[in-house]
């Protein structure tokens, strides 16, 4: 489609431990509401996608997604995409505690800038509900006390909440570029906004897709 209208451009990168599920959660957002098929743009041995979201009051912007999936132990080379990133999906497996519990050190790579991107906790594979590991509430004041916008549960498998998060994490970049001040989708199952936005807006309904290729 046309690009005409877009004002914005965020650079987003996924970060997590290896097989939490960051190449599922990027495919199935890639790919859309539609069910389209998602294309990779080769680069430098890392693979990004681009999708557009709307933006509050009448935006939209193209989030740049970046894939490190299967680079998480060469360090050095995923470094050099986060002094650019505006945002960053940190995802755990919520059926494997060993990576929830190394969320903080993840968060210190990036957060650690002069001006640290928006960041989302994503506790992932909530489908898994008899594996579970780590409880929302847990997981929620972890996000509260590294100062992220937001957590969001999402499943790959179900397409439970993939459009929620991505979607949360533009309106975090917005607010910390100082360009809006909406709070996005307030009140919605499976997030937890961490709350210091002032004006709230009626929450959203994130339904999740019947088919998901992921």
């Amino acid at each position: 489609g046309c690009d005409g209208d877009i004002s914005r451009l965020f650079r987003v990168i996924v970060l997590g431990d290896a097989a939490v599920g960051k190449s599922s959660l990027l495919r199935c957002f890639a790919e859309g509401p539609a069910g389209g098929v998602a294309t990779p743009c080769p680069t430098v041995g890392v693979e990004f996608y681009s999708r557009t979201v709307p933006l509050s009051p009448t935006g939209r912007a193209k989030l740049q997604l970046w894939d490190t999936a299967g680079q998480e132990r060469f360090r050095s080379i995923t470094r050099s995409f986060y002094r650019s990133a505006a945002g960053v999906l940190l995802v755990f497996d919520l059926t494997n505690r060993a990576s929830f519990e190394r969320v903080p050190e993840w968060h210190r790579e990036v957060g650690g800038d002069p001006h640290p991107p928006a960041f989302v906790l994503v506790g992932h594979k909530c489908d898994l509900v008899a594996e579970r590991a780590v409880s929302a509430e847990e997981a929620g004041h972890l996000a509260t006390t590294l100062g992220m916008v937001a957590f969001v549960e999402t499943s790959a498998r179900s397409n439970l909440n993939v459009e929620l998060a991505f979607q949360t994490l533009a309106g975090g970049i917005q607010r910390v570029l100082g360009r809006g001040g909406d709070t996005p989708l307030r009140g919605c199952g499976g997030i937890r906004l961490i709350p210091n936005q002032s004006h709230p807006r009626p929450p959203a309904r994130g339904e999740p897709r019947e088919h998901c290729q992921c």
